[in-house]
C-alpha cells in the first residue's frame, strides 16, 4: 500500500470538513494510506509570506521536515495549503542562504528539512498514481450521466505545471467522463473565486462567484465539483447574496471532486458529509456497473 504523509490543513478542519471526510475515504477504498502529520501547523497561507516571506517560509517548512523524518511525500487536498507548501520546497531548493536561516529556525524544535519531500495534490495522486481506469474498474456505479463543471481554481495548476495543464486542466475531467458523468463545456475552470476578497472587496468578490455560478447553469451543468475549499465555500456560502443582490436564483451544489468519486466507489453517501453542505446534492440516480437497474442514492 501506498502511503502519504496527509496536511489537511486548517480550512478541512473546520468549513471544509466533508472534504477531509471524503479524500480519507476515497484513499481507504483504492487502497492508500494516509498518515496525518503528528502536530501539523498552519501553512501561513499568504498572510504570512506577505508580512515576512522567511518567517512564511519557516512556519511552513516545520510540515515539510516532519513529513520527512515520516520518509513520506505529502498529501495536501487543500489549493492553498498544497501551493504555499510547494512554494516553500521550492525556495529551499533553490535558495541556500534562506534554507540555511529557515533550518537555523527549525532546529529550535529539534528538526532540519533537506528537500526530499514532494507535495502532492490527492487529485494528482489519485489520477497519475493510481490512474483513471483502474479508479473505473474498482468503481461500484456509473455517474449515468450526471452534468459536472469541474471547478479547479486557480491555485492548485499555477504557478508553474507540475501534474496538469494551467489554462486548460483534464485531470477531472478524464475522471468523471471514465465514471460516466457528463462534463460540461466550463471555460471558467481555473478562474479566480476571489479567494478572501470576500472578506475585504466583497462587491469585487459577489461579481466573480456570480460569473462562476451563471456559466456552469447555462452550461447545462448539475453541480460543481471542485477541489479547494476555499472556493467551495465562496461559490456555496454566498449565494443566497448573490441571488439578492444581483436578482439571481441560483441554487448550484458545490461539492468536491472526492465527494462524486466517493459516490462512484460505492462508499455510502453519509461517510461523505453531503448533509453538511449548505445547498444539498439531492438523491440522484447512480447506475450499478453492468448497466444494471439505477439504483437512487440519497444524499
Amino acid at each position: 500500500m501506498k502511503e502519504f504523509a496527509y496536511y489537511p490543513g486548517c480550512s478541512l478542519e473546520s468549513t471544509g470538513k466533508p472534504y477531509d471526510v471524503s479524500v480519507r475515504a476515497v484513499f481507504a477504498k483504492l487502497g492508500l494510506g494516509l498518515k496525518e502529520i503528528e502536530d501539523w501547523n498552519c501553512c501561513g497561507a499568504t498572510m504570512y509570506m506577505s508580512v515576512d516571506k522567511l518567517i512564511g517560509y519557516a512556519v511552513s517548512a516545520r510540515n515539510l521536515a516532519i513529513a520527512e523524518n515520516y520518509k513520506l511525500d505529502i498529501c495536501a487536498p487543500c489549493s492553498s495549503c498544497y501551493t504555499i507548501l510547494r512554494k516553500t520546497n521550492r525556495h529551499m531548493g533553490w535558495n541556500i542562504h534562506s534554507r540555511r536561516l529557515i533550518n537555523e529556525a527549525l532546529s529550535a524544535a529539534g528538526l532540519s528539512y533537506n528537500g526530499n519531500v514532494e507535495v502532492r495534490h490527492p487529485l494528482d495522486i489519485i489520477v497519475n498514481d493510481v490512474g483513471v481506469e483502474n479508479v473505473a474498474a474498482a468503481a461500484d456505479f456509473n455517474l449515468n450521466d450526471l452534468r459536472i463543471a469541474p471547478y479547479y481554481g486557480c491555485q492548485i495548476v499555477r504557478p508553474v505545471f507540475h501534474f496538469d495543464d494551467l489554462e486548460d486542466p483534464q485531470t477531472m475531467d478524464k475522471l468523471f467522463d471514465a465514471l460516466g458523468a457528463k462534463v460540461v463545456h466550463y471555460p471558467d475552470k481555473v478562474r479566480c473565486c476571489g479567494g478572501m476578497l470576500m472578506t475585504t472587496f466583497e462587491t469585487v468578490a459577489i461579481d466573480l462567484n456570480d460569473h462562476l455560478l451563471t456559466t456552469a447553469a447555462e452550461n447545462g451543468a448539475q453541480v460543481i465539483a471542485t477541489a479547494c475549499p476555499l472556493c467551495q465555500m465562496n461559490l456555496e456560502a454566498y449565494q443566497r447574496t448573490i441571488n439578492a443582490r444581483k436578482g439571481k436564483n441560483h441554487k448550484m451544489p458545490i461539492v468536491y471532486f472526492s465527494q462524486i468519486l466517493g459516490l462512484a466507489l460505492g462508499i455510502a453517501a453519509e461517510r461523505l458529509a453531503f448533509k453538511d453542505l449548505l445547498v444539498q446534492f439531492e438523491d440522484y440516480k447512480l447506475k450499478p456497473m453492468e448497466s444494471q437497474p439505477a439504483t437512487r442514492i440519497a444524499v
